[in-house]
């Protein structure tokens, strides 16, 4: 007889593990099933974004952002050093632990929950019964369940014409495990990863080459920060080809050849490694059996309604699977709601407050709707902008480049959307995510001290300047 539970969750990255603690929390048996194995063969919880994304890149960006300063700027502080150097197995040590601090974590509040961990690969078979492959060579088994969260997320696109290979040729992943600094780095893609893993390697001293495909830097963002953003990495010797389209990659024996296109030109380059970042697609692989009748969309993503039901009765499914931005704080969110729905309570994602962070150096944050997006609705908005050359705090901490830009609805003031270029502004950004769930006005930031100084009075006068009377800044005329 298989065991049964109320609910079985496939996937324990930020929206498996989530929802699971959530349902655990609401009183039901829990059990989550995830099949991830790390390079050195140790199994752990967190997915991708606590193992192979998120924390790590962060932890690295991190280290080398503190090179960089040593080497660059401490001096205009003062501070005097001598030659700096970087032990990259220490790097990579401290990243490691770090990882495996946190995915400990959620393996001891699985036990304080009473989640069981279920190792191997999570089937739907239908609903109510999910197969479980383990890792070892155990037998496959079957597990009953009330209901069923799938939460399977979602893995690196792998171009055909530049196919990974582990060694010369790498994913996300692969990237944030080399064991020393290339003399020459390529990046297939100039997104949100693309830059991040640049920056890390290019502080580190290699010579950094992004080849883009659109003719536009950062899409997704607002083009005004995307452009204020473009600016610092060039003086940062980030070298951001756009239009440029690979027609292929080789790896040779101690090199990458790739071949690309700008317009009419042809180009050749040779790197010492090449990162592939092109985005990332639903993780389906033997998600569920042929017969168990799952809908997919024409892009491969779980198919689900409103509140996250796929067309299996109480399967339901949540995260990268299905969709919308990639991003491990909504996926979160997702998990913990579609809990709450099982729960019979209620719940709602509001993804019109979603934000969105590149941890680069100067950061990049943003919340709501781009200038570019209400141009194209026909909106009628206001803008509000103030730099942080002007901000002291910003100024003291020799991080002085970048801006906030703030646009309202012109007739109700609401706040439509924040965009934010800077330091810190990662942190910024919570700010405004908060006055817009409470549906602000710009007024409404206005009129809310900020402490001095603080890089938050960057906000302050960004909404100060939507209706032009910011204070330490020229306002435009109107």
């Amino acid at each position: 007889m298989s065991k049964a539970y109320d609910v079985v969750v496939i996937g324990a990255g930020p929206a498996g593990y989530v929802g699971a603690i959530r349902a655990a929390q609401l009183g039901m048996s829990v059990a989550c099933v995830d099949n991830w194995v790390n390079h050195d063969g140790r199994r752990a919880l967190g997915g991708t974004c606590l193992n192979a994304g998120c924390i790590p890149s962060k932890a690295l960006l991190e280290s080398s952002e503190l090179y960089h300063r040593a080497r660059h700027e401490l001096a205009t502080h003062g501070i005097q050093v001598g030659e700096v150097s970087m032990d990259v197995a220490q790097m990579q040590k401290r990243k490691s632990q770090i990882t495996r601090t946190l995915t400990g974590g959620i393996e001891m509040l699985f036990k304080g929950n009473k989640i069981e961990w279920l190792q191997g690969r999570g089937t739907v078979l239908g609903s109510g019964k999910v197969q479980v492959t383990p890792l070892d060579e155990g037998e496959a088994y079957t597990v009953d369940a009330d209901n069923i969260i799938i939460a399977s997320g979602s893995e690196p696109v792998n171009l055909d014409i530049a196919p990974f290979d582990g060694d010369r040729v790498v994913d996300s992943w692969g990237a944030l495990e080399f064991d020393k600094v290339p003399k020459r780095l390529g990046v297939i893609g100039a997104g949100i990863i693309g830059v991040e893993l640049g920056s890390v390697w290019s502080r580190l001293g290699a010579e950094t080459v992004l080849l883009e495909a659109q003719d536009d830097f950062l899409a997704l963002a607002d083009q005004q920060i995307a452009k204020e953003a473009w600016k610092q990495f060039k003086k940062q010797g980030l070298d951001v080809r756009l239009g440029a389209r690979v027609l292929g990659a080789k790896a040779q024996k101690r090199s990458v050849k790739v071949e690309y296109s700008q317009g009419e030109d042809k180009h050749s380059e040779t790197f010492d490694r090449l990162i592939v970042c092109v985005g990332r697609r639903p993780n389906t692989e033997d998600l569920f059996s042929s017969d168990s009748g799952l809908e997919l969309d024409d892009k491969g993503f779980v198919n689900v309604d409103e509140r996250f039901r796929t067309n299996l009765p109480r399967v339901y499914a949540v995260g990268d699977v299905i969709g919308g931005p990639m991003l491990a704080h909504k996926g979160s969110e997702e998990g913990s709601a579609v809990a709450e729905l099982i729960a019979g309570e209620s719940a709602e994602v509001n993804y019109l407050t979603v934000p969105s962070v590149i941890y680069t150096a100067p950061e990049i944050a943003w919340v709501g709707k781009t200038e570019e997006q209400l141009k194209a609705e026909g909106a009628d908005y206001r803008t509000g902008t103030f730099p942080f050359s002007a901000n002291g705090r910003a100024k003291a901490l020799e991080q002085a480049a970048g801006m906030v830009k703030m646009l309202a609805d012109a007739r109700t003031d609401r706040i439509l959307g924040v965009h934010m270029v800077g330091p810190y502004v990662s942190e910024l950004i919570a700010e405004m995510v908060l006055a817009m769930e409470f549906g602000a006005s710009s007024e409404d930031v206005a009129r809310t001290i900020h402490a001095h100084p603080t890089l938050s009075e960057t906000v302050h006068e960004a909404a100060l300047s939507v209706d032009g009377r910011a204070i330490h800044g020229v306002n435009r005329r109107r």
